[in-house]
């Protein structure tokens, strides 16, 4: 089996045909979609797919950088009550996002230090977004990690150096999440990974944004997750089961998945 560890299957784009694409990816072998959380208006919608289908689209809790507002102190309350009630995997979609605006940099900051800090208190893992922040959001983490011991969680989209890929490899219980990007024509991204163990990544989508080759261009979805391990495969110069077996071992222990829900 695969698991898709970050997919936006509330997104509007997914409106019509939910039930059609969640098949799609069960069928592809893709049996666990974690959904991350956007802001307050997106809980809704998230939880009742995962009411539908219980077994196998499971919700994260937290506010998206790019929805942290100034009134973000009444914003995280929201998200530490949600997260009290024990429904969610993990914290996420949670980070800085310097690429579309920076005005609320601090607020941003702010808001992803106070959701490690919930998420190292309530023992959940993290899912971080960091466009054009990386290297600012592997200090925060660096530095929370030393009070959280225990703090886990994965850095979605990942697309940097392997510099970096190499100094989040440092903090322990941390992984990378590897979309389509890898699958692009002119990313850079092949060279990076080629040159980190399978061991240390997990696989994602962002569905419905960021579509592997060759479906660039139209929307994404969880079922594409294998064109994904294959290209991982290929660059590894490993079997497709080699990176199915390894990456679905990776997020079934940073998302504690109950064995329940793990097909024999």
């Amino acid at each position: 089996m695969f698991i898709d560890t970050h997919t936006h299957l509330d997104a509007g784009q997914f409106s019509g045909d939910i039930d059609n694409v969640i098949q799609e990816a069960l069928d592809a072998k893709v049996r666990i979609m974690m959904m991350p959380n956007v802001d307050e208006t997106t809980v809704e919608g998230m939880m009742a797919i995962h009411e539908t289908w219980p077994d196998h689209c499971l919700p994260m809790i937290g506010i998206h950088p790019t929805s942290v507002k100034k009134n973000y102190q009444s914003q995280l309350d929201f998200v530490r009550d949600e997260a009290a009630t024990g429904k969610y995997y993990a914290i996420g979609e949670i980070g800085i996002d310097l690429y579309w605006d920076t005005s609320l940099r601090k607020e941003q900051e702010h808001c992803f230090r106070e959701q490690i800090a919930l998420a190292g208190a309530l023992g959940l893992p993290i899912n971080i977004h960091s466009r054009e922040s990386i290297d600012l959001c592997i200090g925060h983490v660096e530095e929370m990690k030393s009070i959280f011991p225990n703090l886990t969680g994965i850095f979605h989209c990942f697309t940097g150096s392997l510099e970096q890929a190499r100094r989040i490899r440092r903090i322990d219980g941390f992984l990378m999440g590897i979309g389509g990007v890898i699958t692009f024509k002119n990313s850079n991204l092949r060279e990076v990974i080629r040159q980190v163990p399978i061991e240390a990544l997990v696989l994602e989508t962002d569905a419905p944004y960021l579509t592997p080759h060759p479906y660039r261009g139209k929307r994404n979805a969880p079922g594409y997750i294998p064109l994904i391990a294959a290209e991982i495969a290929k660059s590894h110069n490993v079997s497709i089961e080699k990176v199915e077996e390894t990456t679905t071992y990776n997020a079934i222990n940073l998302y504690q998945i109950p064995k329940e829900l793990i097909p024999e």
